[in-house]
């Protein structure tokens, strides 16, 4: 399995991207352009991952199909994921959890799985 440093991801609306990856998972923003961009991190870092709608404004949940799907987030230690799948619960987003990791789904399908650094 490869490590990267940055995701960007195509997603519908910038608006949508910030409540779900900001308002929900917890990341914090770093930088926007506009409706266009939004950057994100953890930790102070400038940007972990990004959205953009360059070439997928208004777009719906994905199609299985070629390419990125699945994002892996690393998190510090057990509370750290705890704390991940009750925020998630709480917004009404619906997890696979075992107690390691805590798998779920982005707004457009994206595939998020949670789990120990």
């Amino acid at each position: 399995a490869a490590s990267v440093g940055h995701v960007h991801l195509s997603v519908g609306d910038v608006a949508t991207a910030r409540a779900f990856y900001v308002d929900t998972l917890g990341f914090d923003a770093t930088a926007s352009m506009g409706n266009q961009a939004l950057f994100v991190s953890a930790g102070g870092y400038h940007h972990h991952m990004a959205m953009n709608v360059w070439n997928s404004r208004g777009a719906g949940p994905r199609m299985p199909a070629l390419g990125l799907g699945r994002v892996e987030l690393a998190l510090p230690d057990g509370d750290a994921i705890g704390e991940l799948g009750e925020r998630l619960s709480h917004h009404g987003i619906a997890t696979a959890n075992d107690g390691r990791t805590v798998t779920f789904a982005d707004p457009w399908n994206n595939e998020l799985v949670a789990h120990l650094a």
